[in-house]
C-alpha cells in the first residue's frame, strides 16, 4: 500500500500574512465603507498603502489577539474569521440601536442579512446619529464565556445576540446570507479587480482593489522545497493538498513556486471543492477544517466522489500510511478525526510558540519548517 502525505498550504508552503491582511481589510471595509455599514470615524479607501494595512490589521484583530484566539479554537477559514468578527460587531451595534429602535433591531436579527439589510443599518445609524466605536478586543472576552470551538463559534453568535439584545435568533450560521457576503468581499480583496469575476461571477462591488495573489510570500526557498518534494516522490510517497484556499489561490502560487506538478492532480482539494461538496450535501455543512472532509477526499481522490469521502472510514493500515502536514490546530483536529499521523510545522501565525500546544496534543512530528519533512519516516 502506497503511503500518502497531504499538505496544508498556508503556514506550510506560503505565509499566511497576506491572507490575514485581506481578512482585516474585509472587516474594515464592511464596517466603515459607505457601500456597507458606513460607521463614521474612519476614511475607507480600496487601495490602502502598506502603513494603513498594518494599522487596520492591528485594530480589527487587536494586535492579532483576536486572530490567535480564533486559530486556537480551530477556525482555519479566513472566510469564517471575517464572518465572526463582522457579525460580532454588527450584534454590538444592534445592541446600541435597540435603545431607540427595538422593533427594527428585532427584525434585523431574526431575518437574513444581505446588502439591502446592510443599507438599512446604515440608514438607521444616520437617522439616529448614533456614535459607535468597535471594541475589537471584547470579541475574545465574549467568546471565551461560551467555551466553544470550531464551527460552534459561528452558531454561538446567536447566543451573543441574545445576551446583548435579548432577541432569540438562529440567523447566524455558515449557510447565512451574511456569510456569503463576507466570503465574496474577502475574495474581492485577495484577488483584486482583474481576477474577481472568475471567482464569484461578477465585478467587484467596490472597485479599486489591487489584490494580493501576486504578492505571495514563500516560507522556504522554492528550490529547497522542489528538492524535498522530489525526494519524497522518489521514495514512493503519494503527495496531495488539503487547503482552505479556493482553487485559483492554490494552483496559481504553487505553479509559480514550481511545485504544483509534484502533487497528484486528483489529490488536491481546495476550499472551492469543499464549497461544491457543501452545495451537494447542505445537511453535512460545514465541511471546512477542522472537519476532515478535504483530507478524506484528497486521500480517496476527487474522482471517488463526495459521498465516498463523507462516509469514509479508513482501516488501521490505511491510517498508518497517511500523514497530514499542517501548521494549525484545525489541521491537527482533522488528523485526529481521521486517526492518522500528524506533522506540525512551526511556521504559522504563532511560530515557535505553537510547539507547546502541539506537544500537549501529542503531534507525532513537530518540524521547524516543511523542509524537515524529508527527515522523517512513517
Amino acid at each position: 500500500m502506497s503511503k500518502t502525505i497531504l499538505f496544508d498550504v498556508d503556514g506550510v508552503f506560503l505565509s499566511e500574512e497576506r491572507y490575514f491582511d485581506a481578512s482585516a481589510l474585509t472587516i474594515w471595509e464592511m464596517l466603515f465603507s459607505e457601500k456597507y455599514i458606513g460607521i463614521e470615524g474612519q476614511v475607507f479607501v480600496p487601495a490602502p498603502v502598506e502603513k494603513e494595512i498594518r494599522r487596520v490589521r492591528s485594530d480589527v484583530f487587536a494586535d492579532d489577539q483576536v486572530l490567535a484566539f480564533m486559530k486556537g479554537q480551530g477556525i482555519n477559514s479566513n472566510w469564517d474569521m471575517v464572518y465572526l468578527v463582522v457579525s460580532y460587531q454588527l450584534i454590538c451595534l444592534a445592541s446600541k440601536l435597540k435603545e431607540t429602535k427595538p422593533e427594527e433591531v428585532r427584525v434585523l436579527l431574526t431575518n437574513q442579512i444581505g446588502r439591502e439589510e446592510i443599507r438599512n443599518i446604515q440608514a438607521l445609524l444616520r437617522s439616529e446619529k448614533l456614535s459607535f466605536s468597535p471594541d475589537y478586543s471584547a470579541f475574545v472576552t465574549d467568546f471565551s464565556k461560551g467555551n466553544v470551538e470550531k464551527s460552534e463559534m459561528l452558531l454561538y453568535l446567536n447566543q451573543i445576540a441574545y445576551d446583548k439584545c435579548g432577541i432569540k435568533t438562529s440567523i447566524f450560521a455558515r449557510t447565512s446570507s451574511l456569510w456569503e457576503l463576507c466570503q465574496e468581499t474577502f475574495q474581492e480583496w485577495y484577488l483584486g479587480d482583474a481576477l474577481i469575476a472568475d471567482s464569484i461571477g461578477r465585478t467587484a462591488h467596490q472597485l479599486g482593489k489591487k489584490g494580493f495573489l501576486s504578492d505571495e510570500i514563500p516560507i522556504v526557498d522554492p528550490a529547497v522545497i522542489q528538492g524535498v518534494l522530489q525526494g519524497l516522490r522518489d521514495r514512493g510517497y503519494r503527495l496531495g493538498i488539503g487547503t482552505g484556499r479556493p482553487s485559483i489561490e492554490t494552483y496559481v502560487p504553487l505553479k509559480e513556486l514550481g511545485i504544483l506538478d509534484f502533487f497528484e492532480p486528483d489529490c488536491i482539494v481546495t476550499a472551492s471543492h469543499v464549497l461544491g461538496a457543501e452545495q451537494e450535501y447542505p445537511e453535512a455543512a460545514p465541511l471546512s477544517k477542522p472537519h476532515p472532509y478535504c483530507y478524506f477526499q484528497g486521500y480517496l481522490t476527487r474522482g471517488s466522489g463526495v459521498t465516498a469521502a463523507l462516509s469514509c472510514q479508513l482501516t488501521q493500515e490505511e491510517r498508518e500510511n497517511l500523514l497530514v502536514v499542517g501548521d494549525s490546530v484545525a489541521d491537527l483536529m482533522a488528523a485526529r478525526s481521521i486517526g492518522c499521523q500528524f506533522a506540525a510545522t512551526l511556521t504559522g501565525l504563532s511560530g515557535e510558540e505553537a510547539r507547546e500546544k502541539f506537544e500537549q496534543e501529542n503531534a507525532e512530528f513537530i518540524l521547524r519548517d516543511v523542509s524537515e519533512i524529508s527527515t522523517i519516516a512513517f
